[in-house]
């Protein structure tokens, strides 16, 4: 690949030395995001807006193996524990273990993406995803659950951050509110179908069933991968005009004859070297680690809601796997719904600040966001809708504290799925604005903060409902989420002159080494 780019260069009379990069030493700054002359005249993606769609909605539906192996799951708990002789508490130790890969993994997915192309990661991904559920479906014994769970959690949860970086790469930031709408269907549709079908698989197939179906779902999405999916890494394909070596190419690339021009300008430093900490090293810029930190405690209130649903639900109202996976289609349901409420407010209130400020937005084209106060533009909102989150959660609790009629319950899962989701969009919206140049290890950072947050509230909410009960564990909940709001409302008010002290920085750090070189 990397001789492939250096040969186009060539032809046109460019030195590669001056285009590609020499080393690595830069991959854990936060990335300066003004871009080049050329690349901000040129358009930044050059694929038809129907693709453009499609190509997302591909990435959408193949992310959807993370979120729905964690809920597929949550039906079969009782079978397991009865099938393997463990008790219950075992069997939820598997979804934290899982929950705890599922926060490491992405990390070097997302370097691995980086450096060598989204098709690739997602390959590989595949491989270890496939292997897993195989082994899964076979197993007898409660280690080889808890080990597999892990291996099943490594291959799948990479998905999630391809998904977002491919965002990255496609879209701008004025159009990027609409396109997440649709790379994060297939994470909602997730937790929502799971359940459902895992009750219906565990109850007339047996739990075994769950991860032959998972199998056959990773092969299908493998095949439409193979078949037609573009390479859409900047660092590999610019804007789209650049073509990808011959290995990295989808079957329908290989045969079709385009003989477009090639715009290498457009290409982004590619990252030499697979670095796994990347993801670490992102955290350390304050901005980052705030916005993945809040998203996590968001998150894991979410995750901790959906994991002892289905237990609270048997436990309160007597229903069975099926009826409990029903349940859940409602929390899913208004998660999905907030993909459009939200993005779509998310691309207005971009336009309207930039506006405010005197910022000219050209379509497809990325502009210099510098000075440009964006975390305004993303986060004006947010406070209300974490209020109305915690609202929701409180409800949600107390219903079914005094066991109210199922229908309450169902319409508070709902509300609680579509408020709590709003909350998290404009935060993930954010983190890829900021992080232009590494948005895979961007998103894995997040995923790494909130499946942590998640994995240990995981463990402690059952506990800590038979302790207190799950209306003031709900309450608890929120609480929580009230206290650290503040650091929230810091980033809205400071985090543009943070930026700008960064980038000053590092424009400074530059300077330097160039001074260095030539004496």
């Amino acid at each position: 690949m990397e001789q492939h780019q250096e040969d186009v260069l060539t032809a046109l009379n460019i030195d590669p030395a001056s285009a590609l990069p020499e080393d690595s030493s830069e991959e854990c700054r936060p990335p300066n995001n003004a871009p080049s002359a050329h690349a901000e005249s040129a358009p930044y993606c050059t694929l038809p807006e129907h693709v453009k769609v499609a190509v997302i909605l591909t990435a959408s539906f193949a992310s959807i193996i993370s979120p729905f192996s964690t809920s597929i799951y949550y039906p079969a708990v009782t079978a397991l524990s009865k099938d393997l002789g463990v008790s219950v508490s075992l069997i939820n130790l598997t979804i934290s273990t899982y929950q705890i890969f599922q926060g490491i993994a992405p990390s070097v997915t997302a370097a691995f993406s980086e450096t060598y192309g989204r098709r690739p990661a997602y390959m590989l991904c595949f491989v270890v995803y496939s292997g897993a559920n195989l082994g899964l479906a076979l197993q007898n014994e409660y280690a080889a659950l808890l080990v597999l769970r892990c291996v099943q959690s490594s291959g799948s949860s990479g998905t999630q951050a391809l998904g977002s970086a491919i965002v990255a790469d496609m879209a701008t930031r004025a159009e990027r509110g609409k396109y997440t709408a649709y790379a994060t269907i297939g994470s909602t549709l997730g937790p929502a179908m799971g359940p459902v079908i895992g009750g219906l698989l565990s109850h007339f197939l047996g739990w075994r069933a769950i991860f032959w179906f998972l199998l056959i779902l990773c092969g299908v999405l493998a095949l439409l991968m193979v078949a037609v999916f573009p390479e859409t890494s900047r660092s590999i394909v610019g804007n789209g005009s650049v073509k990808p070596p011959k290995w990295n190419r989808s079957l329908y690339q290989a045969v079709r004859n385009d003989s477009a021009p090639e715009d290498v300008h457009t290409l982004q430093k590619r990252k030499r070297s697979i670095n796994p900490f990347t993801a670490l090293c992102l955290l350390g810029n304050k901005e980052n680690f705030i916005l993945a930190a809040y998203t996590g405690i968001l998150y894991a209130g979410y995750a901790a809601v959906s994991s002892i649903l289905a237990s609270q639900l048997a436990r309160r109202y007597g229903l069975n796997e099926v009826q409990s996976g029903l349940c859940y289609i409602p929390l899913g349901s208004g998660a999905l719904t907030s993909r459009w409420t939200m993005s779509l407010w998310i691309d207005w209130n971009f336009k309207r600040e930039a506006a405010k400020q005197g910022f000219s937005i050209t379509k497809n084209k990325q502009q210099d966001i510098s000075q440009f106060n964006i975390e305004v533009a993303r986060l004006a909102l947010s406070i209300y809708v974490i209020l109305g989150c915690c609202c929701c959660i409180v409800a949600y609790g107390w219903v079914m504290e005094y066991q109210a009629p199922l229908a309450a319950v169902l319409v508070v899962l709902f509300f609680t799925g579509n408020i709590l989701t709003s909350s998290m969009i404009p935060m993930a919206t954010l983190l890829l604005d900021i992080n232009a140049h590494s948005p895979a290890s961007a998103s894995a950072a997040v995923n790494l903060v909130r499946m942590l947050l998640s994995a240990g509230l995981i463990a402690v909410y059952t506990p800590l409902i038979n302790a207190i009960g799950i209306g003031w564990t709900s309450t608890m909940t929120a609480g929580i989420y009230v206290a650290f709001a503040p650091c929230l409302w810091i980033v809205y008010r400071h985090g543009h002159h943070w930026r700008m002290e960064e980038e000053k920085k590092q424009k400074n750090d530059r300077e330097n080494n160039s001074s260095k070189r030539e004496s």
